[in-house]
């Protein structure tokens, strides 16, 4: 038997189309970030302060409407980069004074070894090739520069009945925990592998994630004990790993 091609990706405009459709429906003017990019954040900010710098040079690759450079701002110069037009004109009237670049990141003429780190949430699973993109990012950095990456936990989310719909122009091929550090040790020392916002209502999920479960352990002040064991099981819906070039 002739072993499967993988999936065509869909061509770059379609891609382009559906990321400004989808920034139009979730990112345009004022809007309430969702919880788990709320960790995911958080995630980032702890990383960055721990390098107890305020000069950094920062790249955020998917930035969309620049919500996350604005808070990496005060840690030293910060450039954005997305797919989507409309995502990036968003962030530029958020922060005027930061730079930002629309485009495919693939073909970006971006200066190599120039940057202390690299931030990129929940862009691995929407590109063409993971491990091209990867690369990619460790040839931005300069030696001993960090790699922070947020992606879709693959396990979690194919039992979770909360994930909408594939979009026509969208790529989508999520990666676990052994995939994501197979790729990210190829260019990079994993300081740190952990997940965040533990999800899913399918198989064991249903279960460890029951709503009567969780409202039982508020009294006892264990809810979030219970969570955050979930996480450090890797059963949250974000992968988070922190890289450091070698």
């Amino acid at each position: 038997m002739e072993p499967s091609s993988p999936p065509i990706a869909p061509q770059l405009p379609d891609q382009a189309e559906f990321w400004d459709q989808w920034t139009a429906r979730h990112r345009a003017g004022s809007f309430r970030l969702p919880e788990v990019n709320a960790r995911q954040a958080r995630a980032v900010e702890r990383w960055i302060t721990r390098l107890g710098r305020s000069n950094l040079d920062i790249l955020e690759v998917g930035c969309g409407s620049g919500w996350l450079c604005e808070r990496l701002a005060p840690f030293g110069t910060v450039t954005g980069t997305d797919l989507s037009a409309l995502a990036i004109e968003e962030a530029r009237r958020r922060c005027p004074g930061l730079r930002f670049e629309a485009g495919d990141f693939a073909e970006m003429d971006l200066p190599p070894g120039a940057f202390d780190a690299v931030v990129t949430l929940e862009v691995l699973a929407h590109v063409p090739d993971a491990a091209d993109f990867l690369a990619k990012i460790a040839g931005l950095l300069r030696p001993g520069g960090y790699l922070m990456l947020a992606t879709q936990n693959r396990p979690v989310l194919e039992r979770w009945s909360g994930v909408p719909a594939q979009g026509a122009g969208q790529i989508r091929r999520w990666v676990d925990r052994r995939e994501l550090r197979r790729l990210v040790e190829r260019h990079f020392e994993v300081v740190e592998l952990s997940s965040v916002h533990p999800v899913g209502d399918r198989g064991l999920l249903r279960w460890l994630n029951a709503d009567a479960l969780l409202e039982s352990l508020r009294p006892l002040r264990l809810r979030w004990p219970y969570l955050r064991m979930l996480e450090l099981l890797m059963l949250g819906h974000t992968l988070l790993v922190l890289g450091r070039k070698r």
